[in-house]
């Protein structure tokens, strides 16, 4: 017997995956969030490399009565029930504040310990600074912090000279050059919980943001707070495979299926081979009584989830709608399954175009789609920081 049917519960096919998909993440008309802490909390984590993702990813699911700004900045500045910190894979997230510690003890800690020792031996490498010269730079970055509140990167480089120092890197390969030790300490004490970015200079779509100093995340053990992030994840996007979730969170293999275990999942059959769901997840799905259309960003989490996405995405489209890099671009999608793409033009209009044809019904869908996007974004440009084929052809008027 192939270990695609070995040992599986049932069998969940593509059309009930994407009615998950519709239900879980949002998307359907009837399941639109009302908070941006319902949509983040539905997603697991809002890819954040790209602050403007966050905010796109909240307006296409939130209710028409909802500003996605005022909510999503909100519960990030005013309420905190949002937390953007360094997660799984390195990369930057939004997070439900109540899932911030088993993010940061399943993944971030490991990630900032391993970064805190390259740091230091480049520094040994590229410069006089060392280990001791690291901390005591560090601790008047956090004195300072406690004593303003907030501040800029620039205000801190001001405040502590230190930051203003340079050091050789990547001595002796072709990357060699000067660089600044502000952005790589300032990261550092991001990646281990001590500082966190605060709100943005200028627009919500800046990249520009004021650090402050943080409670420090509960310290919870690795292997009870991985299984409790992949707990929140296969609720969000199971049925899905190990590769799936070693993709998701970067973790090695043993521990993905530490997890799994410990969670005591079940094994369904999709068609990538064996797929896990929670012990309580196994009843069938039906589809949203609406057919829906969205509109989704860059590194939207939905096409982002999964390592697999055959099941919703056309491998002919995938070079249009990716860099190099492997990262998504705006996306529109029609009943779970991603159909086009889309991009704004200079004078604020959404253009969208169709990969694949799909009616009338769904054309006339996606156009209301833009049309709310166009009008609850209003003056502000946005273009994504990794750009794909098609989102570039589009924005130029192509």
């Amino acid at each position: 017997m192939s270990e695609k049917s070995t040992g599986t519960t049932r069998t969940i096919g593509v059309e009930e995956r994407r009615a998950r998909l519709a239900l879980r993440h949002r998307l359907a008309g009837a399941a639109r969030a009302a908070t941006a802490e319902e949509v983040a909390g539905s997603l697991v984590a809002l890819h954040a490399t790209d602050p403007a993702t966050v905010f796109l990813a909240a307006g296409a699911r939130l209710t028409a009565d909802r500003d996605p700004v005022a909510e999503v900045e909100r519960a990030l500045y005013e309420d905190r029930t949002l937390t953007r910190m360094h997660g799984m894979r390195h990369t930057v997230f939004v997070v439900p504040t109540a899932l911030a510690a088993a993010v940061h003890s399943s993944s971030s800690a490991a990630a900032a310990v391993r970064e805190r020792a390259t740091l230091v031996r480049q520094l040994a490498a590229g410069s006089d600074f060392d280990e001791a010269w690291l901390a005591e730079t560090e601790r008047q970055v956090l004195a300072e912090l406690a004593e303003r509140g907030e501040a800029t990167g620039t205000e801190l480089g001001s405040a502590v000279p230190r930051l203003r120092a340079q050091y050789v890197y990547g001595v002796g390969t072709n990357q060699e050059g000067p660089q600044p030790v502000s952005s790589r300490i300032l990261r550092l004490l991001g990646m281990e919980g001590r500082i966190a970015r605060g709100r943005p200079q200028g627009s919500w779509t800046s990249s520009r943001f004021r650090w402050a100093l943080v409670p420090p995340h509960p310290d919870l053990p690795a292997a009870e707070a991985q299984a409790e992030l992949v707990r929140h994840w296969l609720a969000a996007y199971g049925p899905a495979t190990e590769a799936d979730l070693r993709w998701w969170t970067g973790w090695k293999v043993t521990d993905v299926r530490r997890a799994l275990t410990a969670l005591g999942t079940r094994r369904v059959t999709i068609d990538e081979g064996v797929g896990h769901v929670l012990p309580a997840d196994l009843e069938p799905v039906a589809a949203p009584a609406e057919p829906w259309a969205a509109l989704l960003p860059a590194l939207d989490p939905t096409p982002m989830g999964r390592q697999a996405r055959d099941w919703y995405l056309d491998p002919e489209h995938r070079p249009a709608l990716f860099d190099r890099s492997g990262n998504i671009g705006p996306t529109v999608w029609w009943n779970g399954r991603v159909v086009g793409g889309w991009a704004q033009l200079p004078d604020g209009e959404v253009t969208w175009r169709l990969l694949t044809d799909v009616g009338e019904e769904a054309v006339a869908a996606i156009r209301t789609e833009a049309a709310r996007l166009a009008a609850w974004v209003g003056d502000v440009r946005i273009t994504p920081r990794f750009r794909t084929p098609l989102e570039r052809e589009l924005a130029a008027g192509a």
